[in-house]
């Protein structure tokens, strides 16, 4: 089974995960999430989280290092499909400070300009 999904739309990054986003999937993750964004014109990144169970510091990782990438092109970072377990794991580590939550992908595509992938790169 493969860790993720992956698709572009527009200059958006979609990563669709298909398994929990810890240290069994980690690598391949990152791996290929770093090559598309070297090989596209992708400036932002949407993780798509339904059906992820557990997601460990190894995930952690997967983000930061993501959020790290983009940041610096003025881009930005965001998830759907969080749940529960997943949900605690963003608000206890903090990466909700960095990272918009969206109800579905088409929220992430048109939400308003003023907010996260359209908006300015002012963290609050």
């Amino acid at each position: 089974m493969k860790a993720a999904e992956y698709e572009l739309r527009g200059d958006i990054l979609v990563i669709h995960l298909k398994a929990d986003l810890d240290h069994h999937t980690a690598v391949a993750v990152r791996e290929s999430a770093d090559s598309l964004l070297a090989r596209s014109h992708a400036k932002h990144i949407l993780f798509d989280f339904t059906g992820v169970e557990f997601m460990d510091s190894s995930g952690i990782g997967v983000i930061m290092g993501r959020y790290r990438q983009v940041i610096f092109q003025g881009g930005r970072v965001g998830v759907m499909g969080v749940g529960s377990n997943v949900d605690r794991i963003f608000k206890v580590s903090g990466l909700y400070k960095i990272v918009e939550q969206y109800e579905s992908a088409e929220e992430a595509f048109t939400r308003p300009a003023k907010e996260c992938f359209a908006g300015s790169n002012d963290i609050k």
